[in-house]
């Protein structure tokens, strides 16, 4: 009865984690792309995909407790052992491991590229606003000083 209710919660974060990946991978479209209206709406999807997949895993994990199981592969093992359907609960649990593994892998890709565009644009603005090394020239072929601040029509 319980490796059956596992095997069935199991199963139902196949759809949501699918959806995630594919909206991680769209993500990383959109940051590239920047575009920003399409980035607010994954945003709110994926939060909710997210919270979806945290309340099944923590189902999982109460019902492997409510067993006196540990909520780990280890737990799923244990009861795999005593089941008909051990070997198939093992394996779905698998599959949906490396679906997890595959969001978090794209996120951390997504992650990386954010920080490389926030450190972009930061260095963009520093230099409009006149905060550039000294090696730069002005419009005057002299090097700017860094502690002058200008137009940003004379960026």
């Amino acid at each position: 009865m319980h490796d059956t209710t596992l095997l069935q919660l199991i199963e139902d974060d196949f759809a949501p984690a699918q959806q995630l990946l594919e909206l991680l991978q769209t993500e990383s479209i959109a940051l590239h792309g920047r575009d920003m209206p399409l980035l607010e709406d994954i945003l709110a999807r994926k939060q909710s995909l997210v919270i979806l997949l945290d309340q099944q895993g923590r189902r999982r994990s109460e019902l492997l407790a409510s067993l006196g199981l540990s909520q780990d592969r280890e737990g799923v093992a244990q009861l795999a052992s005593q089941s008909s359907l051990g070997e198939l609960l093992l394996q779905q649990l698998d599959v949906l491991g490396k679906l997890l593994a595959d969001c978090q892998a794209v996120n951390e890709r997504n992650g990386r590229s954010i920080q490389l565009q926030q450190s972009t644009t930061a260095n963009q603005i520093r230099i409009l606003m006149g905060g550039e090394s000294p090696s730069l020239y002005d419009a005057r072929g002299s090097t700017s000083p860094l502690a002058k601040p200008r137009a940003l029509s004379q960026a």
